[in-house]
């Protein structure tokens, strides 16, 4: 099995940086499909439409953690992680063949979202297990920062390839991309060396992911990740429809591309200059701070208008903070109480709870933006971001109780 600790404290070795590199690939393939409302918008579909077959084509990945989980840590995870690539380049290339609303579209969407799924549970259980156990909110932090890197490519690729007339050979485009780019990271993660051995187990059963779920539920903090799938909605599915719909326009600066470079920046900062904090001076904390950070990045949207398209930069700007300050300190509590042998089991699960959030906010949230507009969206998400984080504080005071008595009992030693 794939020890949760190497013989050395080294984090930051060949695979790792191999792994970085990977991923900045995967993530910039991932997030050109930050433009797939804009297909579904081209093939005929309302925002209420894109909404519902965005969020009923994440179902693929919910249904399927379970498995993904066992099958992670029978037969490894760099294995898994290339199968996702195979996954994700099939899904993103099918849409190629698509020409109306019909439910093969719902199955090239679920492809995608089934190969991200495979990718990033499988990244996660690597970096977990290569990681010192005092350096794992470190690890999957900077690997993050992979991820907020790609965000900055994917998106402007992808605006630069629909700056002009979008036909259906700009998109035809975007799709090939998004499955031939697959090739750099396919051949870095090669040179990524496997941690131990495979388990071997026969048995990959949802009865068995059950069990290890309940034996290693990790408490309140399953509220908070839903949380934060609800809120990557915003940036992920409804930014570029928002954008169009309201009439933003930034002459010389594509406006999907302004957002995710601020927002990306903002997330990269954060985590270079903090990538220790958490570890040091609490996990919990930086957590708290993460969603009133991101609360507010939805509050500020209220500001953005076609007259003043640059105001865009504000929520940009905090919500990547928030997304930087919340998402590695909370897949770190998250995969707590999982042992080495049911890593996979917890990264599987920790993906499939955000995946609820995603799920189950894509289709509400849509209505809420075509019912009552999008300004009582992003106020609906940043409600719920407060109060996650208000309910995850109350219900982890007795920790932080511990927490305070133990050091001061040090300290007075």
């Amino acid at each position: 099995m794939e020890p949760s600790e190497p013989a050395n404290e080294r984090l930051y070795d060949r695979s790792f940086c191999c792994a970085f590199l990977s991923q900045i690939g995967f993530v910039l393939a991932n997030t050109l499909m930050a433009h797939y409302s804009r297909w579904l918008n081209f093939l005929g579909a309302d925002i209420a439409e894109t909404s519902f077959i965005m969020g009923l084509g994440a179902t693929v990945s919910i249904v399927s953690r379970p498995w993904i989980g066992q099958w992670i840590d029978r037969v490894g995870a760099r294995n898994m992680w290339l199968i996702g690539y195979a996954v994700f380049a099939t899904g993103s290339l099918s849409n190629l063949l698509l020409t109306d609303l019909t439910w093969p579209v719902y199955l090239c969407r679920g492809l995608i979202i089934l190969g991200a799924a495979f990718v990033f549970s499988s990244s996660l259980t690597y970096i977990s297990h290569h990681a010192p156990i005092h350096r794992r909110t470190e690890a999957i932090g900077t690997l993050g920062i992979a991820g907020f890197t790609g965000m900055v490519l994917g998106p402007f690729i992808g605006d630069l390839l629909l700056s002009g007339e979008r036909d259906r050979a700009a998109f035809e485009t975007l799709f090939m991309l998004g499955g031939g780019v697959l090739i750099i990271p396919t051949v870095l993660l090669l040179f990524v060396t496997p941690l131990g051995e495979p388990l071997g187990r026969n048995s990959t059963s949802v009865v068995e992911f059950a069990r290890t779920v309940r034996r290693h539920w990790p408490g309140a903090i399953v509220l908070v990740l839903t949380t934060f799938g609800l809120c990557m909605n915003v940036p992920f599915i409804f930014l570029a429809r928002y954008i169009d719909d309201i009439g933003l326009n930034i002459d010389g600066l594509p406006e999907v591309t302004l957002f995710f470079l601020c927002y990306s920046a903002s997330g990269i900062s954060i985590r270079v200059s903090a990538r220790r904090v958490p570890d040091r001076f609490g996990r919990r904390k930086v957590l708290l701070l993460g969603t009133v950070v991101m609360g507010t990045g939805m509050l500020l949207f209220q500001f953005v208008d076609a007259q003043h398209p640059y105001r865009l930069m504000l929520p940009a700007l905090f919500c990547g903070g928030g997304h930087g300050l919340m998402y590695h300190t909370c897949t770190s509590l998250f995969f707590e109480p999982f042992p080495d042998h049911s890593r996979g089991a917890g990264s599987a699960l920790s993906l499939m709870v955000l995946d609820v959030g995603t799920v189950g906010g894509a289709p509400l949230l849509g209505r809420i933006a075509e019912t009552y507009g999008y300004a009582s969206m992003f106020v609906a998400v940043a409600v719920t971001c407060f109060a996650a984080g208000g309910l995850y504080t109350w219900v982890t005071i007795p920790v932080w109780k511990a927490r305070w008595q133990e050091t001061h009992a040090e300290a007075l030693d």
